[in-house]
């Protein structure tokens, strides 16, 4: 949506940014009665960070299904109010969603399973430390039993952030970046069509490829536009 963001308080005149607090209430009396000084601008991210703390002592203390009916539920809104156009700028696709969408099918995978194994509970630990970070486990320490959890996660996530870039580009028409998004929407169809399940090192090409595209679009880099194009190539 588009929105006058930078707000000015028509009880106590303080200036505020809603890309910032994602509230419209003043920061200083409260009041929800307030102007627009700035001109309207794309934006679809939240300024609400995930906050799992009260969880991670019962999860490391006990088992997921001590945590999973709190935590699914946080991890769902916070994926659904993520977004990638901030004040009008499209920003990369970053690891901190990428984790936390992992973390919401891993999870599940967990939770449903009859048997499960001390690695599988250390890698969802590990899953639920990294949302506080934005840091994702690499592609050789996804146990196999997850890996299609990885893969239906990042697909969904590239979805996401495919969608928000053609529209973004809407406005600033680039052949190059909209074929390439043709070319990741093809494979990210692929993914959800096998349910996730792909070698982690094709899911981990298709972020990649996305994150380099996104370079290219944000600095106009020929090379990250290159990169992207052969990473997806080789999935072919």
């Amino acid at each position: 949506m588009e929105i006058r963001g930078r707000r000015e308080c028509a009880e106590c005149g303080t200036e505020w940014s809603y890309y910032e607090t994602g509230s419209v209430s003043c920061p200083d009396c409260g009041s929800i009665r307030s102007v627009g000084v700035d001109e309207r601008k794309r934006h679809t991210d939240s300024a609400e960070p995930l906050d799992l703390t009260d969880l991670k002592g019962p999860l490391a203390d006990g088992d997921v299904a001590d945590v999973v009916d709190d935590l699914k539920p946080r991890l769902r809104e916070y994926i659904r109010k993520r977004g990638f156009v901030h004040e009008g700028d499209l920003r990369p696709l970053d690891d901190g969603i990428l984790v936390a969408a992992e973390l919401l099918h891993a999870i599940d995978v967990y939770d449903r399973s009859r048997e499960t194994s001390e690695a599988e509970f250390l890698y969802v630990l590990t899953l639920f430390n990294g949302t506080e970070v934005g840091d994702r486990p690499a592609p050789e320490d996804v146990p196999a039993s997850m890996a299609a959890a990885r893969g239906l996660a990042y697909a969904t996530v590239v979805s996401k952030y495919r969608r928000e870039a053609v529209t973004w580009l809407e406005g600033r028409p680039d052949a190059e970046a909209q074929t390439t998004l043709g070319t990741i929407r093809d494979h990210e169809k692929r993914v959800h069509a096998l349910e996730g399940d792909v070698p982690v090192t094709e899911s981990e090409a298709l972020v990649r490829a996305t994150q380099e595209l996104a370079e290219y679009i944000a600095e106009d880099d020929l090379d990250a536009l290159a990169t992207a194009r052969d990473r997806l190539s080789r999935l072919e």
